[in-house]
């Protein structure tokens, strides 16, 4: 099937078994609120005196807003062992969002050259998913990203200058992406990425995109404060046993969820986590949800 594997500019470039073709999309969609996203698979017509065109973009299963890719198997998600320092609550709220959209978030923790990432890779690993430590400069780690690429579409996404382009680049060193330093007046990285673009690399197909801001990912997605417990993998062999059906797992006594945390069972800060998002959600209204 024809898929879009850049898109910069209004313009999209669709592998196809001809090669790549540079398309616009049809005006329609525009009427339709739709709009055609990296990782989609369309139907294109072919002008020869005229813009090449994507006519329909076939069902996807899932997709994200912020960085806009569809159909999407797995998220790794590259955060920073040192400057611009781990956010447990943004990667958290990342892998909220994979388990709403059905996308296998794996949390990478990058530059352990400099600081160990095992104690975060730890807490991760508890709650139910595969999280690495690495190093882009020596290495380290990098084979087992590549394992995990193979046959599926990954994308990779954090931070900027949590070094996305670098682990890409250690894995495929003829991409020759991008990189740049981290700002030491904000903290943060400087991006480098203007555009998702799909690569073939260990077998898989892989999305550099864009990094974001904290900002950016507040606005990344909005979960429905009711759906949030089922976003918390680890949470859900207690959700049956609360005393209350209606349970939020905040304050509420017999809370099978709070009293796993407090033996251990539930990483406190993937607790703290939840009910930080708890608080920012519990006064959206389904309607206002996209």
């Amino acid at each position: 099937m024809d898929r879009i594997v850049k898109g910069i500019g209004g313009f999209y470039y669709v592998n196809t078994a001809e090669g790549i073709v540079e398309c616009k999309a049809r005006g329609s969609f525009r009427n339709q609120k739709l709009k055609p996203y990296v990782g989609d698979y369309v139907t294109i017509t072919l002008n020869d005196n005229a813009q090449n065109t994507i006519d329909t973009i076939l069902p996807r299963k899932n997709a994200l807003i912020r960085p806009p890719v569809a159909n999407i198997d797995t998220l790794m998600i590259v955060a920073s062992m040192v400057t611009p320092a781990p956010n447990t609550y943004v990667l958290d709220k990342l892998c909220a969002v994979c388990e709403l959209k059905e996308i296998e978030p794996v949390i990478v923790f990058n530059k352990t050259d400099v600081k160990s990432g095992d104690e975060l890779a730890e807490i991760y690993s508890k709650a139910g998913f595969t999280a690495l430590s690495v190093s882009a400069k020596t290495g380290e780690g990098i084979e087992k990203i590549c394992a995990l690429l193979e046959g599926k579409t990954t994308v990779f996404t954090g931070n900027s200058g949590a070094g996305k382009s670098s682990i890409l680049n250690c894995i495929e060193p003829n991409l020759a992406l991008q990189t740049g330093e981290v700002s030491e007046k904000l903290g943060r990285g400087r991006h480098t990425t203007r555009s998702c673009e799909i690569f073939s690399i260990c077998g898989g197909e892989v999305v550099d995109t864009p990094g974001f801001s904290s900002l950016e990912v507040e606005r990344l997605h909005t979960i429905l404060k009711d759906d949030l417990q089922y976003c918390f993998r680890e949470f859900e062999p207690y959700l049956q046993q609360c005393k209350y059906t209606s349970c939020a797992h905040i304050k509420e006594t017999d809370c099978a969820v709070r009293q796993a945390v407090q033996e251990g069972k539930i990483m406190p800060s993937r607790y703290e986590s939840y009910k930080m998002l708890y608080e920012e959600l519990k006064h959206i209204k389904e309607w206002q949800v996209k």
